[in-house]
Order: C-alpha cells, then sequence, then structure tokens
C-alpha cells in the first residue's frame, strides 16, 4: 500500500517504512538558489525520463536524489541566508520538546539533529495497515483529521510540529509571522543498512558544517539505539 501527498512533487509514503525528513526555518535559501535547485531537478528528472533501461533509469535517479539533497544540505549547512534561530538553546529545547512529544504517539523516534535553521528527523510511521477505506473515499474537500492522519502521515506529522514549535517559539523571540518554510524533504529509508547510513548522517551533520569536532559534543543529536540494532 502507498500513501502519497502533493506539494510541488508527490512524496510517497510507503506504510511500514522509516522516514529522512528534513524541514527549515522560513527564509533560510534565497529565491535564486530555489529557482536553481529547481531548474537543475527539472532538468535531471527530464533526461533520466529518456533512458530506454527502466533499473538504469530508477538508479539514475535515486543516485541523483543524493546528490541533490547534498546540496540542498549545504546551503542550510552555511546559514549564509535567513535566520539561525534554533542555535538559541530555550528555541532548540522547544523542537526537542516537540519531537519527544509525539514519540510512540504519531511515529517511533529514532533519530534527530537540531541545526541553527533546519532540522533533520528519522522517524519509523506508525501507521494503521487497513487504509483502504479513507484511501479509496473521496474526502479531498472535506477532510477529517483523523482521515489526514491517515493518507498524508507525514504532512499530518510535520502539521503538529511546527504548529506548536511555532507558536511558542514566536512568543519566546517576542516576533509573529511566518516561522517554518512550507516545503520539506523526505526520503524512505527500505532497509536497515539504509537506516544505519541515514542516521550516520544526521548525527554527524554538525561534524561536518564545523560546529563540533565529534557528533557526540553535540548537544542537539539524539538517537535511540533500539532501532538500529
Amino acid at each position: 500500500m502507498k500513501l502519497y501527498y502533493k506539494r510541488n512533487l508527490p512524496h510517497f509514503q510507503p506504510s511500514g517504512y522509516a522516514f529522512f525528513i528534513t524541514f527549515r526555518l522560513n527564509g533560510t535559501l534565497p529565491l535564486g538558489v530555489v529557482e536553481k535547485l529547481k531548474k537543475l531537478k527539472e532538468d535531471k528528472l527530464k533526461e533520466i525520463a529518456a533512458y530506454d533501461n527502466q533499473r538504469e533509469k530508477i538508479r539514475e535517479y535515486n543516485n541523483f536524489k543524493r546528490k541533490y539533497f547534498l546540496i540542498y544540505d549545504d546551503y542550510l549547512d552555511r546559514a549564509a541566508y535567513g535566520h539561525n534561530w534554533l542555535q538559541e538553546k530555550n528555541v532548540a529545547f522547544i523542537i526537542k520538546e516537540s519531537l519527544h512529544s509525539l514519540d510512540e504517539k504519531d511515529y517511533y523516534l529514532i533519530a534527530y539533529c537540531i541545526m541553527s535553521n533546519h532540522v533533520h528527523l528519522v522517524i519509523w510511521l506508525k501507521v494503521e495497515r487497513d487504509l483502504s477505506r479513507s484511501i479509496n473515499s473521496d474526502t479531498s474537500n472535506n477532510l477529517t483529521d483523523s482521515n489526514f492522519a491517515l493518507q498524508y502521515p507525514i504532512a499530518h506529522i510535520l502539521k503538529k510540529i511546527k504548529g506548536s514549535t511555532a507558536r511558542e517559539c514566536n512568543k519566546l523571540l517576542n516576533r509573529s509571522g511566518k516561522f517554518w518554510q512550507h516545503e520539506s524533504y523526505d526520503h524512505v529509508i527500505r532497509n536497515n543498512e539504509s537506516l544505519k547510513r541515514v542516521v550516520k548522517y544526521v548525527l554527524n551533520n554538525p561534524v561536518k558544517a564545523g560546529l563540533v569536532e565529534k557528533w557526540e559534543d553535540y548537544k542537539w543529536n539524539y538517537y535511540n539505539i533500539k532501532y538500529l540494532i
């Protein structure tokens, strides 16, 4: 069973898998960079679509997806645009508490890293197996909270996290207005080896960004070893 929701492009959400999610503060990438990344993706997808061999298409798409994310994440790690509110201890604590508050309720929390302007999150979806009734029913114009959660679990989870933390963080910072960027990045993790590789990347993000020498020294890292054995 595959679930999907749409923003600019579909994000596929098969039940029974872990997910790697990245979301960022509003305004942390300038329009020029966003347009550059968009064109890079569009050009590459057109190139891949012209391939005749299906296996080659899949291989090239997966390789490009990894390269694309690294470019995207490098821009965020530079923290050269917008605000860096998440580097403030009290703000980061609000994000941390929110991520843990949904553990074993909306998802199983595997790992996260709270950077100065973005968050990496690794979770295992807690989705019911029998979704046929809500998936097949036409609820697109009248989604209840429960239907929305079933059909679009990642969107539902991010709505919860972003909604509550935006209010609290804005209050703490004595500001109003948009706190989080609407769009996010998510990637399904299909096996245990990939899960370990993704968690290693998440935990080492502060090292890659030059903030610490060892990931263990970064205060806003977390992982749950029971999901990685």
